[in-house]
């Protein structure tokens, strides 16, 4: 028999586990995550948030989980309760210069420095250059209410920023596949050659001989 399928009161409870203790005892605990490791072109954007014990909003969940036109919504609704926010970008040039783990990395520091948590659970990493405790999760986003909420502004701010640039550089398809792989991409490229909001590096090792 298929397992019982979870419902959103019990995701709450199960994703906020870790955050419960730290709420009862006052402290201000921010989730961290980041998105654009993977893509072709744009900055790789990381998020601090610090979310409040109540209310709890029942749809937080990881973003890859929840459709476009909810995680947008989800973002506003995460951006007026949550007790503060941080976004750290990690440009292009960072990117090719430092290598996108370190980049990633960087955005992260520059989000919780502008969040202030207390603490911080951090999706993956650990030993960031940060001065406030911190603890690495594998799996953050799916099992951290604060990461799950951290990996959704970093998602739509991330998406917001690749159309931008898909005004900018209409003929790649940002606003389509925000800068991954696809195969409409990977045309482009091919017919245009790269523009400035292409990471170089990445875009070597996918057209290297295999």
């Amino acid at each position: 028999m298929a397992g019982k399928r979870e419902t959103k009161q019990e995701r709450l409870m199960r994703m906020t586990e870790r955050e419960r203790p730290l709420w009862q005892a006052g402290a201000l605990v921010g989730g961290v995550d980041e998105a654009g490791r993977g893509p072709l072109a744009g900055p790789v954007v990381a998020a601090c948030v610090v979310m409040p014990p109540e209310p709890l909003l029942p749809d937080i969940n990881d973003s890859k989980k929840v459709a476009e036109k909810k995680r947008e919504a989800l973002c506003e609704e995460i951006l007026r309760c949550a007790v503060s926010v941080g976004v750290g970008v990690a440009s292009v040039e960072e990117i090719e210069t430092l290598n996108i783990k370190q980049a990633a990395r960087l955005a992260m520091k520059r989000a919780i420095e502008l969040a202030k948590p207390a603490r911080v659970f951090v999706d993956a990493e650990r030993g960031l250059d940060v001065s406030v405790p911190q603890e690495g999760i594998v799996h953050g986003d799916a099992v951290s209410y604060s990461i799950a909420a951290a990996s959704i502004v970093a998602k739509v701010t991330r998406d917001r920023m690749m159309l931008e640039l898909d005004a900018q550089y209409p003929q790649y398809g940002f606003a389509q596949h925000k800068g991954y792989g696809t195969q409409a991409h990977y045309e482009a490229l091919r017919a245009y050659g790269p523009c400035p909001a292409h990471r170089r590096l990445f875009i070597r090792s996918a057209f290297a001989p295999k």
